[in-house]
Order: C-alpha cells, then structure tokens, then sequence
C-alpha cells in the first residue's frame, strides 16, 4: 500500500500560530483574499516539503472543512458561491502541487468535507437520504473541479457517513469516511469504531475510513479483541491530535496543546502497525510540519 503525506491542523495552525481569526471555524474565505491565499500558500507548501523529502506521494486536501450551507450562510455566500469556492479551492491545491511536480513522486489532490453539525458532540442521529442531499453539491463541485477524491473528517455517527458515501456514489468521486473518538476510543454517540465501520460498509461501502481528531492513545482505548481485525483492514487514513484533551476541553481552550511531535509520532506508531492498508498519513488539531515531518522521519 503507498501511503500519501497530507497535512496537519489547519485550522488550528492559522488560528494559533499565525493568528488569523477564523469565523465559524472556517477557513476557506481565505481563498477570497490576497493575503488569505499567501497564508495557505505557505502552509501547504511546508507538506509539499515534506513528501519531497519524504520520497512519498503527496495529497493535498483542501481547506473547505467547513464549505457547507449551514456555515457559509453565515459568512456570506450563497449556493453559487459556495460552488464557486470549492472549485476554486481544488485548482488552488492543483497549482501548489504543480509548483514542485518535478520534485514529487507522485500527488493528487481531494476535496475536504465536514460534519453539518459540530465535529465534537453528537446532535442525535442523522437520516442518511437527508445527508446525502445536504452534501452531494459539494462532492459534485469537487468532482467537476478535477479532484481524484473527497474525505469525511470528524464525523460523530453512523448516518451521516451512509449519507456521505452515497452522495460521493452519486457523483462518482471515491470517498474516505472520517470519524472521530473520544478518550474511550468510541464515537461521541458512544458506537465503537468496529460497529460504525461494519453499519457503513453493509450499506454504502466507502473507499476507505479515516480516523482524525483524537490522540493515539484514545483511539488505542477502543480497541477490542472481541471485536476482531476485520474493520482495521478497512482504515485508509490516521490523523491525530497533538493534545490528549477531551474534545471538550479542546473546544474550551484558549491556547494551542501541541503536545510534542517526537513523542506523538512514537504514540502514533502502534496504530500505523495496526492498520495495515492505511494510505494516508497526516495530522488534525494542534499538529503542524513539526509533527507530520516526524510522523514521516523527515
């Protein structure tokens, strides 16, 4: 299996480290301004940097996490806009990719989806016909922009992500399915990771799952012998936090854990040797090039 270098914490890198606010947690309007752009430019070129040194292909997923009706109403932009945005966002990482085309063994790039809702707490369960109607416009704007694939990041239950990957179906654009944990290695909704692989692949079979926004070793809590190592063969991405917070305690900080990036990618590794067809490898909340670089031995 190839695995692919993508980014950290974008949100977290931008708001923390660079300080630059971002409304509804948003960071795709960045696109809509000079500085915006030479802000994401000199973000994503640092994991352009890395898979160069790296020798391994590279993903670059766009910063449109939040690009969905629910928030972007309330930064402005409309249905047209919103399609507008995340075409946009898919040639910009094209072009960031194409500046280094020579140095890198391979790159490609995907359109980035959030939750409706908020990515830490469930809100109850979510009609999957219904999620696949809320999302499918801006899977089919990734697809039509020329993106190879779209990913799911921190999702809380199950019928969001049926929803998801029928949407991505639909449109013909293959998809990874993202859900986070809590300290005891289950959805926010309490279902283990083994259950929410197994009711999305009996219905709607995804390219692969990713598991992001939770540190190593809560996501190591959940791990059951009982549950058996069918559902791990179907992880394709990993991408940690920094910080071994609650997602509570997260939503409530107001300064950066980024923890320590040797020691996380050492806490990494033990999921690494379990997931045996993970693609790729990046980071999520409080993570940047320090961390992914060493996740990498770069």
């Amino acid at each position: 299996m190839t695995r692919h270098v993508t980014d950290g914490g974008l949100e977290t890198d931008l708001l923390f480290l660079r300080g630059i606010e971002l409304p509804e947690f948003a960071a795709f309007p960045l696109l809509d301004s000079v500085e915006g752009r030479a802000a994401l430019t000199d973000y994503y070129r640092a994991y352009v940097d890395i898979a160069v040194r790296a020798g391994a292909p590279l993903l670059l997923e766009t910063p449109t996490w939040r690009a969905n009706p629910d928030h972007a109403t309330l930064l402005g932009y409309d249905a047209a806009g919103l399609d507008r945005v995340n075409r946009t966002a898919v040639e910009f990482m094209t072009g960031l990719a194409r500046e280094r085309e020579a140095d890198l063994v391979g790159w490609s790039v995907g359109g980035m989806v959030g939750p409706r809702g908020d990515g830490y707490a469930s809100a109850g369960p979510v009609e999957p016909d219904a999620a696949a109607d809320y999302h499918r416009p801006q899977l089919a704007s990734f697809a039509s922009a020329g993106a190879s694939r779209a990913c799911v990041l921190t999702l809380t239950e199950v019928g969001e992500a049926i929803g998801l990957a029928r949407a991505a179906a639909d449109v013909g654009i293959p998809i990874g399915i993202g859900f986070t944990v809590e300290t005891d290695g289950r959805l926010p909704d309490g279902t283990r990771l083994s259950e929410a692989v197994a009711a999305v692949d009996a219905v709607a079979t995804p390219a692969y799952f990713v598991i992001n926004c939770a540190h190593p070793t809560h996501i190591l809590a959940g791990f059951d012998e009982l549950d058996g190592a069918a559902w791990r063969e179907r992880i394709g991405g990993l991408r940690v936090n920094a910080s071994t917070m609650t997602h509570a305690e997260l939503d409530e900080s107001e300064v950066l854990d980024e923890g320590d990036p040797v020691q996380l990618a050492i806490d990494q590794q033990p999921l690494i040797d379990a997931f045996g067809n993970l693609e790729v490898l990046g980071g999520c909340c409080g993570t940047d090039a320090r961390h992914v670089a060493a996740m990498w031995g770069v």
